[in-house]
């Protein structure tokens, strides 16, 4: 694979999304949540033993859909929910239009109209941006990209990759 990286992987920052023991090996991802694969990859990495980043990698040429869900998610965050948005989203990727986000985020106990305002508001916006500049910058061309260190891994990860981590 070509190295098309003009700049690391962005540090870690306050306002990421961080799952797993803070002992555990860290993998940054770069995904979207209409993205098949990437839902492969978070099934496995649940099950591994390792310390999760989400980023961001919302292309709209490539998923309609992607952007107005990562929008979603944010908007999510800024109420306590975003693992648990994350998770249904990526539970049932048929089902990820306006009624049925909505209804997530009801079932979530979110107010849905502060979810609505800051779904569209331009922090929102800017934050999710801010994610796929970064992931472009350091090689990001598909989804879902892992990171460990400054070790690249495209696709949904295997097993024995998951391991070596370790």
């Amino acid at each position: 694979m070509t190295d098309l990286r003009s700049a690391p992987v962005p540090a870690l920052r306050v306002e990421d999304h961080l799952r797993g023991p803070a002992d555990a090996p860290l993998v940054v991802v770069y995904a979207d949540f209409s993205c098949p694969r990437c839902a492969v990859a978070w099934a496995r990495l649940r099950e591994a033993d390792v310390r999760v980043c989400f980023r961001h990698f919302a292309l709209q040429a490539k998923h309609p859909r992607a952007v107005p869900l990562a929008h979603a998610a944010e908007a999510a965050a800024r109420q306590g929910a975003f693992w648990e948005l994350h998770d249904r989203l990526y539970a049932d990727q048929g089902r990820q239009d306006d009624p049925h986000l909505w209804q997530h985020v009801e079932d979530l106990g979110l107010d849905v109209e502060q979810f609505e305002r800051d779904r569209r508001g331009p922090e929102v916006a800017g934050r999710v941006q801010e994610d796929v500049r970064g992931a472009l910058r350091a090689g990001v061309t598909a989804t879902p990209t892992l990171f460990a260190g400054d070790v690249l891994h495209s696709g949904a990860p295997d097993r024995a990759w998951l391991q070596a981590l370790r």
